[in-house]
């Protein structure tokens, strides 16, 4: 007995000093490299670098990975009948593609430069397989992060805590390797791994450790699951700043253990499950894989830099797309691609053959809500909607595109409702007086109706919906006539602006009388000046020879906008001013998880009349029983207030959004749940002046709360709200809303 407590004790022992020893010596390395990260950050020590970027990414497959044969499999004449046999040729003949060429290719030719306080890319050469203009978008995808010293590190649009935050020791476990040399110098070779996700969704990888400055000499990371991503850096040792220097990245996506298709940034990769207990066959589509692999060249560091336009971090010259062969054979590896030119040549006859540019265009329109149709876009926006008043609106609405002109532009719509009887319509234009900055000069005119107190930002877009769900029980509008002048720029960094002066005439289709003095107005003329302005401070943007798009959406982002009445211009009847603020704040967690907050308020004074103040978005009809209140549910809205039940000449809103991982009830029914609470104040100054509509207002506040159970089947879902507080109604019916919601996803990020 005491011999095998001695073998134990001593097995014990030889463990713990394996593994106590060892994990104290990796817990200190990871700990000094996690203090040390800003003496190795490059954009912390150097002043200024800059280097040149050859980037090359494929769609591709190694041949050796498809079976390439020719196979028999069973079928039915539609689907039914006796069975028979017929060859499939689809391994063979992919075998035989992808000897020949890959699938696609793009490259790119970067400038890198860093001031000291920004960092910019400057695309000096590109080229697309298939395409004479490339697709921007893909230039601007960012595949993985640039530094290794961050608190997260992103892949494929995902963030997850760095192996060497502050936190890191509570989320991975550590295993020291091996010491090896790495250019001369030794470096500690460390395997990371997240506690709880270690075989599915988390970070894990290697990183190589340099012994004496603590910095990253190397890094492998990756992520697997539905998908497999990985990431890796190179990197070089500087020795005259003591500092390992990026050299090249690589970035690659392969089929996980998975029978669905995945959504990633603009496109759906379809993949089929393998394994033995896989019903179906192995597809080709299951070896295909994407790769992006970048190599820096010619760095230079603590010179002068200086960094044209620094608030747009990637700028594609005008001139990149025209660089042929020569400009791009210097920046190649040795090894030499066979496969390259073939799939320039093939694919550049099969997107001509197939007219891929132009559909490409077609689906880029219609995502926005148009239809190409010669030199006018159609907007498909105006075709049909509903509301109370309205009824079935009918209309037709378009602008022209660039094959009418690229410097001057004609928009208009026109419509009628089949309830009110009403004609309805919209005619302007504009010029362009700045490529850069894309500012227009336009002019308009306009006859329509609007919801009565509806806060609205002039600088949003007109999102394209299929439907826009809470119109539908508006019955309070308003009829206005407007003319106006309009500046719509993006001069500003990181921001668009509309800057513009609007004469109207306003007639409200309800019954109120406006009280100014001893005067009362049952219709009035309003001129005013406003400019509204949207700021993106944090996310990344790329000028291209097409125009500026957001290609890193961060947050918070603002909304300002400011009106004021004109006294003496054009027939002006009031005099007041209006301040609105939006704020937008998402943050998605590394579970999968996001949360999402919109502060919203404004702010009116002078003399305002009640079509210029604010509702605060209700979206409940005046219903007795719960069930006929069931309707469709807004994205922003209060579910549970009813329309025109209060009015505030000031007001502020607060809205929390949880949503959860996404869950998994079936193959097809994959819910996901958000719990939403949103809260607002307000008050009316000069509530004397508003006569002949009855209403309250918030300034004890307004609070509700509810779940949204969204997408449960083929986009369609239920979400339940409940109304408390101050302003709770005495029957507890009366403070529920069920609502139908549905989301259509077409596989774009948001």
């Amino acid at each position: 007995m005491r011999f095998y407590l001695a073998i134990f004790l001593l097995l014990s022992v030889v463990l713990h000093a394996q593994d106590g020893s060892g994990s104290g010596r990796v817990h200190r390395i990871i700990q000094n490299a996690t203090d040390r990260r800003e003496a190795n950050d490059l954009e912390k020590k150097l002043m200024t670098f800059s280097f040149k970027s050859y980037t090359k990414l494929l769609v591709t497959a190694n041949p050796d990975s498809v079976r390439g044969q020719l196979e028999k499999v069973t079928r039915r004449k539609f689907g039914f009948g006796e069975p028979y046999e017929k060859v499939d040729s689809t391994q063979y003949k992919f075998k035989q593609f992808v000897k020949r060429q890959h699938l696609f290719e793009t490259e790119k030719v970067s400038n890198v430069q860093f001031d000291g306080t920004y960092r910019k890319e400057t695309v000096i050469g590109t080229k697309m397989s298939g395409f004479r203009e490339p697709i921007y978008e893909v230039l601007g995808f960012n595949l993985q992060s640039f530094s290794m010293y961050g608190e997260s590190y992103e892949l494929l649009g995902t963030q997850y805590q760095s192996p060497i935050a502050r936190k890191a020791f509570s989320d991975y476990q550590y295993r020291l390797v091996d010491s090896l040399r790495m250019q001369g110098r030794k470096v500690y070779e460390v395997t990371f791994m997240h506690k709880t996700k270690s075989q599915k969704g988390g970070l894990q990888g290697t990183l190589w450790i340099d012994a004496e400055t603590f910095a990253i000499a190397k890094a492998d990371m990756r992520v697997r699951g539905v998908i497999n991503v990985s990431g890796s850096h190179r990197f070089t040792f500087l020795k005259e700043e003591n500092i390992w220097v990026p050299a090249g990245r690589r970035f690659k996506i392969t089929k996980g253990n998975n029978d669905e298709d995945i959504k990633i940034p603009g496109a759906v990769i379809q993949f089929d499950p393998i394994g033995t207990n896989s019903k179906k066959r192995r597809q080709v589509s299951d070896v295909t894989y994407l790769l992006s692999e970048s190599d820096y060249s010619d760095f230079e560091w603590n010179e002068p830099v200086k960094i044209r336009k620094r608030w747009v971090a990637i700028e594609v010259k005008d001139d990149a797309i025209k660089k042929d062969d020569k400009f791009f054979a210097p920046y190649k590896a040795d090894t030499i691609d066979r496969r390259e030119k073939p799939t320039y040549e093939t694919l550049d006859s099969i997107v001509a053959k197939e007219k891929i540019d132009k559909k490409l265009r077609l689906g880029r329109k219609i995502i926005n809500g148009y239809v190409p149709f010669g030199p006018i876009d159609l907007d498909l926006r105006y075709l049909l909607s509903y509301n109370n008043y309205e009824g079935f609106r009918i209309g037709l609405g378009g602008i022209t595109n660039d094959r009418f002109s690229e410097v001057y532009r004609i928009d208009g719509y026109g419509a009628m409702g089949t309830k009110d009887g009403a004609f309805k319509y919209s005619v302007g234009g504009a010029a362009r007086i700045g490529k850069f900055s894309n500012t227009w000069v336009g002019f308009s005119y306009t006859d329509d109706v609007r919801e009565i107190a509806s806060t609205s930002f002039a600088i949003d877009k007109r999102v394209f919906k299929l439907y826009d769900p809470r119109p539908i029980n508006v019955s309070t509008f308003y009829g206005y006539t407007s003319q106006r002048i309009y500046i719509e720029t993006k001069i500003i960094p990181k921001t668009e602006s509309i800057w513009q002066i609007t004469q109207q005439y306003i007639d409200p289709k309800f019954d109120y009388t406006f009280l100014v003095g001893d005067r009362g107005y049952s219709n009035y003329h309003l001129a005013t000046a406003q400019v509204s302005l949207q700021w993106n401070p944090f996310s990344d943007y790329m000028q291209t020879p097409v125009g500026r798009i957001e290609v890193e959406k961060r947050f918070p982002k603002f909304t300002f906008q400011y009106t004021h009445t004109l006294p003496d211009f054009l027939g002006n009847d009031f005099s007041f001013g209006k301040f609105d603020l939006r704020a937008d704040y998402e943050k998605k967690h590394f579970d999968g998880q996001k949360t999402a907050v919109l502060i919203e308020g404004g702010f009116a004074f002078g003399d305002a009349p009640l079509t210029h103040l604010y509702n605060t978005s209700p979206n409940n009809i005046t219903k007795d029983n719960v069930f006929k209140r069931i309707t469709i549910a807004g994205k922003n809205s209060f579910e549970t207030m009813y329309f025109n039940e209060f009015f505030s000449s000031e007001y502020a809103m607060l809205q929390v959004k949880h949503t959860l991982k996404r869950m998994t009830w079936t193959r097809k029914i994959r819910p996901s749940m958000v719990l939403v609470t949103r809260m607002a104040w307000g008050d009316m100054e000069k509530r004397e002046q508003h006569v002949g509509i009855p209403f309250k207002t918030l300034h004890e506040g307004y609070f509700e709360s509810g779940v949204e159970c969204n997408q449960i089947f083929k986009g369609l879902g239920l979400s339940g709200f409940y109304r408390y507080g101050p302003n709770g109604l005495p029957k507890f019916q009366d403070n529920i809303s069920l609502k139908v919601s549905f989301i259509f996803n077409i596989g774009m990020t948001d």
